[in-house]
């Protein structure tokens, strides 16, 4: 063979080793590429070579880096490792790998270790408890962080909770983030997304694939999403329980369609401000879920009389009914839902800025829910004394009452429903109800409201020393008191309501009171001290006197505000001097006349208090607030 290609030498090939004294020729030479015809030893070759720079007339190698590899091979490897802890080390590297760590499906991770490869930690099931929660909110809402989230919590435990409140402006939530979430976090349970106008559809979707066990899906403000998504997460999500949609302006009636025929176990449905929602979506699913549904919140839609009838008929197994500003809704729909008898198990309704609230549909309502227990109406303008009493005949059941803004009830139909309610009655509340006035009605004798425990009356200007004369005789069981912004309260008719008690007050709220002195404090000091737990003096007409009554009487108070007071060092003084008080929590904001000099009662109260409010305490100086906040740590201050 030397002979035929006239050279010398041995007539065998070449059997090993370099065929270039300087290994910088040979890479030359083999760099021209697989097309090039020529013999090369039998030695293993790279599968990928390492970049070759040309400097002038030198070649230099850099050294490998698995970043030259394509994405398509990073996912091989990814998907290879041995456990979600390993994962997870290699998702810190770089958002391209965190990337592609959180694109892994549950389905595409190989973990039959047939290399023998065994994780550290051992993994925990791929799916989890579903134990662990997140929230992101603002600035901390991008699809990088939920990236993160989704690999981060695949191995200790599982992702169950997920809230996204308001997203990044520059690089927020996407599409790209639930698909994330969707892939890494199937032991999900509860999602709810605010404020996320970059979410559409193609995220729900990802969310129906992934995650199968969620239970709770909360849609607010969520422009891009439509019915769609309802429908995919209707056939992907079959156990959801509770759904929340609000100001999602492009859901329509054919979303809650599915859901009622998709979602067996639906419990609770809120939907509010949707303009393309009616009765056509609420109908079908109350018709749907009429023996599931337990909690309705409708606020805000354009549905009719017709959605009130469906829910009189088919809320067989509703406990719980909100209604709010739907201005389509008359009198009429009312009645019929009330006489539809459907809502045998109502045991809460709530209604607000309705105007088909009258007296004839409050009457029928009563007398529908047999089973009603709680009753709360705000700004029913049309809602009159008749129709109050008239409905606290038939509500037998009822066991609390709330008005709000109606200002055409007056002490007439509140005296009315106290003597005409059953015996269950235990709470009872009036807030800015202008139609109050203080009139001496001479109430009859009859048989005291010995059930009722709790009695708030908020800012109703007219409530005077009459009415609440009245309320101490017609009340006698009362343990907690409310009676706030009321300026014409003072000690003379205080005074009979503390006389008058057979049981002992344990809460009490004062504050606004402004024509309350120490007098009135003094006495319920002395009466219902031992039983106090909590006092608000707020704005009284109170000084030294009163916090001297306390420390003396008042053994079990934990809680004490006697902000915008005239007390004095000496009151807080008397306050700490007490062996038997122990409070936990005492505001005294706005009191100007108390100074430095109460550090030292201050830094006694404090081996108890859990909270302390100094705001606008003008004498107290910021390096006293320094030290106190030093020395009392496990104290929240305020200053």
């Amino acid at each position: 063979m030397s002979k035929l290609f006239s050279f010398s030498g041995s007539d065998n090939f070449f059997p090993g080793g370099s065929i270039y004294p300087n290994p910088k020729e040979s890479s030359l030479f083999f760099s021209l590429g697989h097309h090039v015809d020529v013999y090369f030893p039998h030695h293993k070759r790279s599968r990928i070579s390492p970049p070759i720079v040309f400097s002038g007339e030198r070649v230099e190698k850099k050294n490998p880096s698995i970043e030259i590899l394509p994405d398509e091979c990073l996912f091989e490897i990814f998907r290879w490792l041995p456990g979600g802890q390993e994962r997870s080390s290699c998702a810190c590297v770089s958002k391209r790998w965190l990337t592609l760590v959180s694109n892994i499906h549950r389905d595409e991770i190989n973990d039959n270790n047939k290399g023998g490869v065994v994780s550290k930690v051992e993994d925990q099931d791929v799916e989890g408890d579903g134990y662990l929660s997140r929230v992101l909110e603002g600035k901390k809402a991008t699809d990088v962080r939920l990236a993160a989230i989704a690999v981060g919590t695949a191995s200790r435990g599982g992702l169950g909770k997920l809230s996204i409140r308001g997203s990044n402006s520059t690089c927020g939530v996407t599409n790209v983030g639930l698909r994330a979430i969707s892939r890494g976090c199937p032991s999900l349970r509860v999602l709810s997304l605010w404020d996320s106008s970059s979410v559409g559809d193609e995220g729900l979707f990802e969310i129906a694939d992934g995650c199968h066990q969620l239970e709770k899906l909360d849609l607010c403000l969520c422009p891009a999403i439509t019915d769609k998504s309802l429908l995919a997460v209707a056939k992907g999500c079959p156990n959801l329980k509770d759904l929340t949609i609000e100001g999602c302006a492009n859901i329509e009636n054919e979303g809650l369609q599915a859901l009622a025929r998709c979602c067996p176990n639906l419990k609770a449905i809120s939907i509010k401000d949707c303009p393309l929602i009616g009765d056509q979506g609420i109908a079908s699913m109350l018709s749907s879920a009429s023996f599931t549904l337990t909690k309705i919140k409708l606020q805000a839609l354009n549905i009719t009389d017709v959605s009130l009838a469906v829910i009189g008929h088919y809320g067989k197994a509703v406990t719980d009914l909100s209604l709010i500003s739907l201005p389509n809704v008359s009198e009429k729909g009312f009645w019929v839902m009330g006489n539809g008898h459907g809502l045998q198990k109502l045991k809460s309704f709530a209604v607000t800025s309705c105007r088909g609230v009258t007296d004839l549909g409050l009457e029928v309502v009563g007398k529908g829910c047999p089973n009603l227990k709680q009753l709360c109406l705000h700004k029913c303008a049309f809602l009159s004394d008749k129709g109050l009493v008239s409905f606290a005949k038939t509500a037998s059941s009822l066991e609390s009452l709330q008005l709000e803004e109606c200002h055409r009830i007056t002490q007439f139909g509140f005296f009315g429903s106290l003597l005409n309610c059953g015996a269950k009655l235990k709470a009872i509340s009036l807030v800015n109800c202008y139609g109050i006035k203080d009139l001496n009605l001479g109430l009859p004798s009859v048989l005291p409201c010995k059930s009722l425990r709790s009695l708030s009356i908020r800012n109703c200007p007219g409530f005077g020393d009459a009415s609440l004369a009245a309320l101490g005789k017609l009340c006698p069981q009362l343990q907690h008191v409310e009676l706030s912004g009321l300026h014409g309260i003072s000690d003379a008719g205080f005074l009979p309501l503390l006389e008058t008690r057979e049981a002992d007050l344990v809460k009490v709220n004062l504050s606004g009171c402004v024509n309350l002195s120490d007098k009135a404090v003094c006495i319920m000091a002395d009466l219902h001290g031992w039983t106090l737990e909590m006092l608000n003096l707020e704005g009284c007409k109170i000084s030294d006197a009163s916090l001297v009554a306390i420390a003396k009487n008042c053994q079990l108070l934990s809680d004490l505000d006697v902000s915008k007071c005239a007390i004095t060092d000496s009151g807080i003084a008397a306050l700490a001097c007490s062996n038997q008080i122990k409070l936990q929590i005492l505001s005294m904001s706005g009191c100007s006349k108390v100074s430095d000099k109460s550090m030292p009662s201050l830094r006694k109260l404090g081996q108890t208090l859990l909270g302390l409010n100094l705001q606008q305490c003008k004498a107290i100086s910021s390096s006293t607030v320094d030290l106190l906040v030093e020395q009392l740590w496990r104290c929240d201050i305020l200053f």
